[in-house]
């Protein structure tokens, strides 16, 4: 009678390579379309993409029921004032109601989830005995997982000004500091948004990833995320830090409402930027040093 077959030895730093077999190409191991097809199959990706999508339509109920909203403290006009003028602001709007919380969840989830959720179904093992490169795996993992951040956030945007276009209709953008914007600048003011909101959510990216890459256990990556996030939150509301302030991501993460002025302003979203990269930066490679030197055993 035949023996069962084991399952691969657990892949530490030292385990056997497979790099001298003939034919074997370390680049064209779990190949980029491979991974974004799997990734776009799982059912946590349609949902999160329903819900992006379905927001738009809701905001536009809750307007169409609870009518015209009062103008702020001392009769001053906000971005939410002027969210039924145009298509355009109301993507604005969108952008602006979410950017805070709900666009932390997808980013958190697809770079959080990514790793983990191969550990947690036993699978990453036989990844890494097929053989697939440790940093390979990894890059291939998060090249997909930021590329799904961003569709996230473009995906919001464009439902909006498809659902705004039919609800208000097209035209330039009304400023709350006053004046409009053509509907072709526009445009590009809200690319420039978006753009930023994705660099600000890399912090959250390189969190969830470096945590995915430490837990077998994709909820608490995940949830590991989006806590610490909302903790950068809550200091940043505290005056009391005072400059201390501009070094917490949180404090830059609406800074792409410069670019919704007459004058485009640079400087707010050049300063989160900067720092938002450089947490990320130092995250991501916290990841891959770690995850070189782990014992994969699930």
């Amino acid at each position: 009678m035949t023996a069962p077959l084991a399952p691969p030895a657990p892949a530490g730093p030292s385990a056997p390579s497979a790099e001298s077999a003939p034919g074997y190409r370390a680049r064209h191991t779990l190949p980029l379309r491979v991974e974004a097809v799997r990734q776009l199959k799982r059912r946590r990706t349609l949902v999160m993409g329903a819900i992006l999508a379905a927001l738009p339509f809701i905001l536009i109920a809750a307007f169409a029921i609870g009518g015209d909203g009062d103008d702020g403290p001392d009769n001053r006009i906000t971005l939410m004032d002027t969210a039924t003028a145009s298509a355009a602001n109301f993507a604005a709007t969108c952008l602006f109601v979410s950017a805070g919380f709900l666009l932390v969840i997808p980013v958190a989830l697809f770079c959080g989830d990514t790793v983990a959720s191969e550990a947690g179904w036993s699978s990453l093992r036989y990844l890494l005995a097929a053989p697939v490169p440790r940093a390979r795996l990894l890059v291939s993992k998060l090249v997909v997982a930021l590329g799904f951040s961003a569709a996230a956030m473009v995906l919001l945007p464009l439902v909006a000004l498809a659902a705004g276009t039919v609800a208000y209709g097209w035209g330039p953008l009304k400023l709350p500091t006053g004046g409009a914007l053509a509907a072709g600048d526009s445009l590009g003011r809200l690319l420039i948004a978006v753009a930023f909101v994705f660099v600000s959510q890399l912090v959250t990216a390189g969190l969830a990833f470096w945590l995915s890459t430490r837990t077998d256990a994709p909820l608490g990556a995940v949830g590991g995320a989006v806590g610490l996030t909302i903790v950068g939150n809550v200091l940043d509301a505290v005056t009391a830090l005072g400059d201390w302030r501009d070094l917490l991501p949180a404090h830059w993460q609406f800074a792409w409402i410069d670019a919704l002025q007459p004058q485009l302003e640079w400087g707010g979203m050049v300063k989160g930027a900067a720092v938002s990269v450089a947490y990320a930066l130092v995250l991501f490679a916290l990841a891959f040093r770690g995850f070189a030197r782990k014992d994969i055993v699930s």
